[in-house]
């Protein structure tokens, strides 16, 4: 499956919104959205904003939320069919599988600053689940599942400071952690509610039910 290997900071200027795709950064000064608030490209600064049409406004939801959990076209469209078919609200289904993708946990957790850095430890076998090596960062956490950083993976510097960096900050509800051990566990599937993220589900499952 191919893979945006671009400056992410683009990715944000484009949805116009802060996708908090490198950590840090996008908590200070240098966020691209800070400095460069207009599309990227050569006319962004003189592009005029045009009234967007309710299928572009759609679309744009579902990109967004795609470049939020670097997630692929194919892959995205097998879990939208997938919340399709379990018994709930599509749209919520949708995010609730996106939060269970185990690179996302660990980054709610705290384990790393980013979920691509996540990603990153999960491929490079550095992410235990249950006490085994799990190297499938798709792979759908279920409540109960132990999550934990190897012993080869704990003193690494993106885990460390990424760590220290969230250690004494708030949890989220349906998450347990301890910082100590560099483990954390999910102990039940979050609701919409649960789920911090500014997003309008909706506009996706009305763009895929066209």
């Amino acid at each position: 499956m191919a893979r945006y290997t671009g400056p992410v900071c683009r990715l944000c200027r484009r949805e116009g919104d802060k996708l908090f795709l490198k950590g840090k950064r996008c908590f200070t000064e240098k966020c691209a959205i800070e400095r460069k608030a207009y599309p990227p490209g050569e006319h962004g600064t003189g592009r005029r904003r045009r009234r967007q049409s309710e299928y572009a406004t759609q679309l744009r939801e579902k990109q967004k939320v795609k470049r939020i959990y670097g997630v692929g076209e194919r892959q995205f469209r097998t879990l939208f069919e997938r919340a399709a078919r379990i018994k709930g609200i599509t749209g919520e289904n949708l995010l609730i599988q996106l939060e269970s993708r185990l690179d996302n946990l660990v980054y709610r957790l705290g384990f790393a600053p980013s979920r691509k850095a996540a990603r990153q430890l999960v491929r490079h076998r550095h992410v235990l689940v249950n006490g085994a090596t799990l190297d499938i960062p798709s792979y759908q956490v279920a409540p109960g599942d132990q999550i934990a950083i190897a012993v080869d993976g704990q003193d690494m510097p993106v885990v460390r400071e990424a760590v220290a960096d969230r250690k004494g900050k708030d949890t989220l509800s349906w998450l347990g952690v301890d910082y100590e051990a560099l483990s954390g566990q999910m102990l039940e599937r979050p609701s919409r509610a649960d789920i911090p993220l500014a997003v309008q589900e909706q506009l996706i499952v009305e763009l895929y039910s066209k």
